[in-house]
């Protein structure tokens, strides 16, 4: 049997971006489509995350992707919705719009139903906006699952975000 007080406790993800935002002075937000705010949500369950997360926007529709957060409509007509040009339109819209250090974007197809052959369901883009430049990635994680699509997107925005903070 071990021994409770010997076992250091894993920190959960957005325990360590929330750390890392603190130690560095930091601020975040995040423009969500697919995930619907499951990102700002998992930032904000950690106490004291108002000192570092700004806000949340929720941009389903395109035309609040367009007039909230900037996204060209040509963007949206050439590349859809679920592109890696939408995501880092996204992802430097919110950093614009809600006055943060890092912004998080995510597009995708959530699922069960709405894939097509070029973009299935369980197909994401997520971005990163960093005051270095923006970075992104494409995920496919091959399943209708709808609330697992989400979680794993909104993890790996997380990842993708630790790995832009050092």
């Amino acid at each position: 049997m071990q021994d409770d007080k010997t076992t250091t406790p894993v920190e959960s993800l957005e325990v360590r971006v929330g750390n890392r935002l603190k130690a560095l002075r930091r601020t975040v937000g995040t423009a969500e489509s697919c995930t619907g705010g499951l990102i700002a949500h998992l930032l904000t369950e950690v106490p004291g995350s108002s000192a570092y997360v700004m806000g949340g926007i929720v941009a389903y529709a395109n035309s609040v992707k367009e007039q909230v957060l900037g996204v060209p409509s040509a963007l949206l007509i050439q590349h859809g919705a679920v592109s890696e040009p939408v995501a880092i339109a996204m992802a430097e819209g919110a950093r614009r719009a809600l006055r943060v250090d890092y912004a998080i974007s995510v597009t995708g197809v959530a699922g069960p139903g709405g894939g097509t052959p070029d973009k299935p369901v369980g197909l994401v883009y997520i971005a990163v906006a960093t005051p270095s430049g923006t970075f992104s990635g494409m995920y496919n994680w091959h399943s209708t699952d709808r609330s697992a699509n989400k979680l794993k997107s909104a993890e790996a925005a997380l990842m993708l975000l630790l790995g832009r903070l050092g």
